[in-house]
């Protein structure tokens, strides 16, 4: 398959600490949220393998939030999401699928309760400012809506720890999964939370000053040369492995939560109210017909540029794959797939056609790994 660059323009913002990547041999960028992001340093598999055992530091600056302060804005945000959280405390993040009307999904952010009155929802890719502004103009809600100046750094990998003790100290050891706290490094303190887009372990460091950020990105490589840290970025094969979703890869706009495997995040009997609540109760009385599932396919390489279709040997749909990779633990393409519910008993096997070859996978259970 032909690689064509991609053409840097206004519209599709650099980040604080684009020059430095560049500089360090990012091989292969992607877009997310009108940004660059990051997708291969070395390549692929050698990425997944040095964060698989040692430690890296992202730019994951398209990570973009979205600032919802005011009176109204825990209304907002829980109109905005099927997750209760009405019990939320402020320090924790949240992973909160964001619901429309008809009971589709829209995005499914990280949301931080920073206070009673402000939030911000740390978003997957596509333009959920929009989607608040519009909601808080038809309800008249006394809320601000804005994109603040955060550049997420995301320090990936089992020796993670190690190399954040060296900065902000033992404390940040204790920090919980999903929980999030300011630390102070040389005299500047920074919102670090425990999470990020793999299951690595590591943490995400919001940062709110360019300047700072692109000292504190050189003092991770600086501190972390013992722990062998390189730069890196999400993971398509760690990712695909650990069954972490992508928004517009994996699932959109044409799904419900159900189908995306989220039902523990839809609190349907709760008194909160959210859009779509009453579709959503009629989804699951109903019951879904199709479902996100995991692929292995006996081949070596896939180029995931659009949907793939799965059929069986009466030429019947099984489903369509949305995302895939060839994963070096297992020795084929694995993938995640919305697999039709005559086909969720794993029994039988499919076909796929890989650049007008045909071959042959089987459907399985959500995580690989």
């Amino acid at each position: 398959m032909k690689k064509f660059p991609i053409v840097k323009s206004r519209r599709l913002r650099s980040t604080p600490y684009t020059d430095r990547i560049e500089s360090q041999g990012v091989s292969s960028y992607t877009v997310y949220n009108h940004m660059l992001l990051p997708a291969t340093f070395k390549n692929l598999e050698a990425d997944y393998q040095h964060l698989k055992q040692f430690v890296q530091v992202w730019d994951v600056a398209a990570e973009r939030q979205v600032q919802i302060t005011g009176i109204d804005s825990a209304k907002l945000v829980q109109l905005m999401t099927c997750r209760d959280l009405s019990k939320s405390k402020i320090g924790r993040c949240y992973y909160a699928p964001l619901i429309d009307h008809e009971g589709y999904l829209v995005n499914d952010p990280i949301i931080n309760k920073l206070a009673d009155d402000k939030w911000w929802l740390s978003i997957a890719d596509s333009d959920v400012i929009f989607f608040a502004k519009g909601i808080a103009a038809g309800k008249n809600f006394d809320v601000e809506i804005t994109e603040p100046n955060v550049n997420i750094l995301a320090v990936q990998g089992p020796l993670s720890d190690n190399l954040m003790v060296k900065l902000f100290g033992e404390e940040i050891r204790e920090l919980r999964f999903f929980n999030f706290k300011y630390f102070e490094f040389k005299e500047k303190k920074y919102f670090v939370a425990r999470s990020g887009w793999s299951k690595q372990g590591g943490f995400e460091i919001y940062v709110e000053d360019n300047i700072a950020g692109q000292d504190l990105y050189d003092y991770l490589f600086e501190y972390g040369a013992e722990f062998k840290v390189r730069p890196g970025c999400p993971n398509q094969i760690e990712r695909i492995e650990s069954a972490l979703l992508s928004y517009g890869n994996d699932f959109d706009n044409r799904d419900n939560p159900f189908e995306a495997n989220f039902d523990k995040y839809v609190h349907l009997d709760s008194d909160v109210d959210f859009l779509g609540k009453e579709k959503l109760k009629k989804i699951k009385e109903d019951g879904i017909k199709r479902k996100l599932m995991g692929v292995k396919i006996d081949h070596d390489k896939i180029d995931m540029y659009c949907e793939k279709t799965l059929w069986d040997d009466k030429n019947n749909i099984v489903g369509y794959v949305r995302s895939a990779a060839y994963s070096p633990t297992f020795k084929k393409v694995i993938g995640i797939a919305m697999i039709n519910k005559p086909y969720w008993d794993k029994k039988d096997q499919f076909k796929i056609d890989i650049n007008e070859k045909i071959f042959v996978g089987t459907v399985c259970d959500l995580p690989f790994i």
